[in-house]
């Protein structure tokens, strides 16, 4: 395996690609008792349109993370089951982009970590329980259906895009779902749960070379061909400028959102998402001037905050919370960030949130889970998130005042707001 020591982090990692085409990450952190497992594939929400053996197929909206719920049936009864005996704490999690299984635990780690590959590489489906499931699923996003939070996100990817298959909910829909078979889930597990289109990555006082050992014995030996996917072509205008739902609130939310140019690959990803973030909070985190005086007028309260957020061949930054005036909060959104790209972004402000961020990125490393999840993404994506420290050194002040001036325009934003019944 090849060694990486990142001196400014005090980090090291493990890597190596297995002739199936598997990439396993081993992060070494001696002396700790606590040891982590993320196995994860480049599959998630937004891959609904796919070509599988020369054929395009369109699949139902939330069928990832169905299949997600249904990896962890087993013949001999649920993977779930059997990694909680062994002290084990699993669970998974489907976005837009990824669908990743985990567990963390402090003995029995190479019996579990055995457990965890064989479940999730080996699918086991009956009609009756993807029909029993569908039932469960159902629930789950009928009650999601009823959050305000919910309702006014979704609405306003559903503004923001009008192809992209990020306006698409994770879950899909109860009649999106009803149309999902076993042999739908066979057809996609075949697909994407291939190794060449997964990473292993493990935290904790392990040995890589067992680790690197167990999976070329668990897993399959052929890797999978290239699967092609269809996120949908979507132009650089919104597709509708407001939207509004009544449902049983106390005050008005809302968010506003910004169609921003999507990040190219490889380390210009990594770049993009850096000066997303940083723009962020220099135009709206709580020590900015413009969350100061928005506070002050009574517009916003601490409910208010904002991110910046990169998928498969889109990015937005949005902000919202509750407000007396939402439209108000958007004008002073625009005609700030319309300020500092024409005047600048004072120069010690810049160095605090600078610091600020950096420290964020820099304690994110404690987390066992912050660093898979950082090595698995970055993999998907062509760059190695351990070089955040080089990439903050190249961005200057003029980049976010580009990104200010490129994206946070009245052409790019939409207004999704949740108005009280």
């Amino acid at each position: 395996m090849k060694q990486s020591f990142y001196e400014r982090l005090g980090e090291s990692v493990y890597r190596e690609t297995l002739p199936n085409g598997l990439q396993i990450y081993v992060v070494p952190k001696p002396g700790y008792a606590k040891k982590y497992a993320f196995f994860a594939t480049r599959y998630g929400g937004m891959d609904t349109r796919f070509c599988l053996n020369g054929q395009w197929l369109d699949t139902p909206a939330g069928i990832a993370h169905y299949l997600e719920h249904k990896m962890f049936d087993t013949k001999e009864g649920n993977a779930l089951q059997e990694l909680a005996k062994n002290g084990a704490e699993p669970n998974a999690f489907t976005s837009n982009a990824m669908t990743g299984y985990y567990f963390d635990s402090t003995d029995h780690f190479e019996e579990n970590l055995e457990i965890l590959l064989s479940f999730v590489s080996i699918p086991y489906f009956t009609e009756e329980s993807v029909a029993k499931e569908q039932g469960i699923i159902g629930q789950e996003i009928r009650m999601v259906e009823d959050n305000p939070d919910w309702q006014i996100y979704v609405r306003m990817m559903r503004a923001l895009y009008r192809n992209s298959t990020a306006r698409t909910s994770i879950a899909g829909t109860v009649e999106s779902i009803s149309h999902i078979t076993a042999e739908t889930l066979y057809d996609c597990h075949k697909a994407f749960y291939t190794p060449s289109n997964m990473v292993l990555t493990v935290v904790g006082d392990v040995d890589p070379i067992h680790v690197m050992d167990l999976a070329k014995r668990v897993l399959p030996r052929e890797g999978g061909p290239v699967i092609p996917r269809d996120h949908g072509t979507e132009p650089p205008e919104v597709a509708e400028k407001e939207t509004s739902l009544a449902m049983e609130v106390s005050c008005l939310q809302f968010l506003t959102g910004f169609k921003c140019k999507p990040a190219g690959e490889g380390e210009h990803y990594l770049r993009t998402a850096v000066i997303g973030d940083l723009a962020c909070d220099i135009l709206l985190g709580d020590s900015s001037p413009l969350y100061l005086r928005l506070y002050d007028e009574g517009l916003i309260n601490t409910s208010f905050g904002g991110a910046f957020e990169t998928m498969p061949g889109v990015a937005y930054l949005y902000a919202g919370g509750d407000s007396k005036d939402a439209r108000k909060v958007q004008h002073e959104i625009l005609k700030e960030a319309a300020r500092l790209a024409k005047e600048g972004i004072d120069e010690d402000f810049y160095q605090q949130v600078r610091k600020a961020s950096f420290g964020s990125n820099l304690r994110g490393l404690n987390s066992f889970e912050n660093i898979a999840v950082s090595l698995t993404e970055g993999y998907f994506n062509g760059y190695d998130p351990f070089r955040f420290p080089q990439v903050f050194d190249e961005i200057t002040k003029e980049d976010i005042q580009a990104f200010l001036r490129e994206n946070i325009t009245e052409e790019r934003c939409v207004l999704s707001e949740i108005v009280p019944r």
